[in-house]
């Protein structure tokens, strides 16, 4: 896909459903949550503290705590001046806003340097001394990121300014005639670019690619944990795989895709293809969740995707969507934003509670009767979602996405509008406005009509998600096309994930797309030992699970086949849709953890178990109970049981 005259002129708004409800629960009650735990922890003290040291300690343990406040002000950015809010901006935002960027601007250096902990007059540790751990090059990126949102959103320049000299101080000392390193934590790279791009400074970019090119090349002082954590053990352009710190990762490569965007290079996009290929088919969970390993918050090796310790740091997610959306830029193929809108509605989603104020850091696909929920590097700890953590990276880096959503359902490239998600919006590109309308992700009939059109030719490029199969997309017929279906109107065929209508349109056109939402079985690959011969439940873009609440037996015990799932009801229950269908239950189990089985030949089975299961003959099963599916990203909104993803297939009494 060329790059073209992107996105000028586009303009989204999401006008209603579940998108936009989230941003308004964003705005009326996790912004003001965020913003009394911020003040509660201490990160607004620790910038004051270094005018007047009397007002107390450095409060926290980490040297990254500024970036809660700066993704905090991202979102801000946003929302303290949404038009069309009928809700107002959140409680307290706008005074929050100012008084932080106001401690920055006191608190900045003669140089431009900023970060509360290194300036810190107490701090032994001198800045730039532990670029492993310091973080300081990734506070510079959020600083960045949120200085960027304030100027386009509000034409607030302030942040901008700050940023702006802390980002000239990194490439006086770290540019082309500078030393030549890196951050341990992958982040500045995306902003630089984007600070090139909002200023036009060509020093940006260069210092965004010279931190991709420098990665892997000794550059990096490695402690506590070898090179592959900081994907420093090899250059970016060679790395195998996916791997190391799973946010690290996917922050990485959606820097590098960045540069790629800006400079053309091929050689990043062949590998940013290669790795993302890999990820998809060998590292993702089925929520699209990312990382599988507690101990070094890294993704783990392939096939090594166990449930009940599924990492999935909601900050891998984002990072995870963040590639995937420049990636669908950078290529233009819908495949990517298949796995963007999985994340979406899944392993990101499921991080916050349902009132947006509680939070998990870690997302797993299974939670054991006996355990006990803890998140992070802590201890104890609230039994499922907990209000802030110690390392609250996750809670203000929701806020901030939940604030750009509608930045990513659409593109708008050499007079074709790709619209990639679909929610309730008016998009205008150019001189072109749709107004969609739909309740998805809850059902899969989706109305665009053309409320405004040029005299000329334009496209419109509708995704179908690759679940998809049997999508239908009718619109007004073009001149000299036979008539389809409904009088002056015909059917639109798919290709490579896109159904593409190419007209001169007319206001009160309408294209209707209807997406199968049959609900259907997923299996797993035979290597993926933690759920090989289970089934997991999916309808849309949704993965559900069952929840101990919702079944009358053990879930452990739960049997579960493809004929049922594909007799499975959904039903409206409140604002969402839960799936109704019959399970067997198993047998009770041996008494032994590892029973002797008889000397029986195993059954032969085919060497790749395809995605999605077709029918099978169900394994045998003592009795059946009515079992209610509820959608993955609403599990632990009550009371602390069990939880399960996939399900057993048969009886294991042989």
């Amino acid at each position: 896909m060329s790059h073209g005259t992107e996105n000028l002129g586009l303009s989204v708004e999401l006008t209603g459903g579940l998108l936009h409800d989230w941003q308004r629960r964003n705005r009326q009650a996790t912004i003001p949550h965020a913003i009394t735990e911020l003040r509660k922890a201490g990160n607004l003290e620790n910038l004051r503290r270094l005018a007047d040291p009397s007002v107390g300690p450095y409060r926290g343990r980490y040297p990254f705590l500024d970036t809660d406040l700066y993704k905090t002000l991202e979102g801000l950015a946003y929302e303290v001046d949404r038009d069309g809010a009928v809700d107002g901006a959140p409680a307290g935002a706008r005074e929050f806003f100012d008084e932080v960027v106001e401690l920055l601007e006191q608190a900045q250096a003669d140089d431009g340097y900023l970060n509360s902990y290194f300036q810190d007059p107490e701090q032994p540790k001198q800045p730039w001394s532990d670029l492993g751990w310091g973080h300081e090059l990734y506070n510079l990126g959020h600083l960045i990121q949120a200085a960027v949102a304030a100027q386009r959103r509000l034409s607030d320049g302030r942040l901008l300014t700050i940023a702006r000299r802390f980002a000239d101080l990194v490439v006086d000392k770290y540019g082309e005639h500078g030393e030549e390193v890196v951050d341990g934590h992958p982040e500045v790279e995306m902003a630089l670019v984007e600070l090139y791009r909002e200023t036009g400074d060509e020093d940006y970019l260069t210092q965004a690619r010279l931190f991709v090119d420098r990665r892997g090349r000794g550059k990096l002082k490695h402690t506590i944990f070898p090179g592959e954590y900081f994907q420093d053990h090899v250059p970016f352009r060679e790395l195998p795989s996916v791997t190391g710190h799973a946010v690290r990762m996917a922050y990485l490569a959606a820097g590098a895709a960045d540069v790629h965007l800006e400079t053309g290079d091929p050689t990043l996009l062949a590998a940013l293809e290669r790795l993302w290929d890999d990820m998809v088919a060998t590292k993702l969970y089925l929520t699209g969740g990312l990382g599988s390993r507690h101990s070094d918050e890294a993704i783990g090796d392939r096939y090594e995707l166990p449930s009940e310790r599924a990492y999935a740091e909601t900050c891998a997610a984002i990072a995870t969507m963040q590639w995937a959306w420049r990636m669908f830029r950078a290529t233009g193929k819908a495949s990517y934003l298949d796995v963007y809108e999985t994340v979406l509605y899944n392993a990101y989603a499921v991080g916050l509670s349902a009132d947006g104020t509680a939070f998990f850091y870690d997302n797993p696909l299974q939670r054991r009767p006996d355990h006990e929920q803890r998140s992070g590097m802590e201890d104890g700890g609230e039994l499922l979602r907990r209000a802030w953590f110690g390392c609250p990276c996750c809670p203000p880096n929701i806020i901030r996405w939940m604030s750009e959503l509608q930045d990513h359902v659409a593109l708008h490239r050499d007079n074709t509008l790709y619209v990639g998600i679909y929610a309730d919006a008016r998009i205008t590109a150019g001189e072109l406005t749709v107004k969609v309308a739909t309740n998805y992700p809850w059902d899969g009939e989706i109305t665009l009509t053309v409320e405004h059109a040029p005299a000329e030719e334009r496209a419109i490029a509708l995704r179908i998600p690759r679940w998809a199969a049997g999508a239908d997309l009718t619109a007004p017929a073009a001149a000299g096309v036979a008539e389809a279906g409904e009088v002056g109107e015909e059917r639109i065929a798919a290709v490579e994930g896109w159904a593409v209508v190419r007209r001169t349109f007319a206001a009160g056109d309408v294209l209707r797309l209807t997406l199968p939402m049959a609900p259907r079985a997923h299996g797993s690959h035979p290597y993926l030992d933690a759920t090989r011969g289970a089934i997991a439940v999916a309808r849309g873009p949704l993965v559900y699970c069952v929840e101990q609440q919702d079944a009358a037996v053990p879930v452990d015990d739960l049997l579960l086949t493809p004929a049922a799932v594909t007799k499975a009801i959904a039903r409206q229950q409140d604002d969402h849709v839960v799936l109704e269908l019959t399970a067997g239950v198993a047998p009770a189990p041996p008494p032994e953890l590892y029973p002797v089985l008889p000397p029986v030949l195993p059954p032969v089975l085919p060497p790749v178990l395809p995605p999605v299961l077709t029918e099978q003959t169900p394994g045998s099963a003592i009795d059946e109970v009515p079992v209610t599916f509820v959608p993955y990203f609403l599990w632990g909104n009550r009371q602390a049981l069990a939880m399960r993803v996939w399900l057993r297939t048969e009886r294991d009494d042989r």
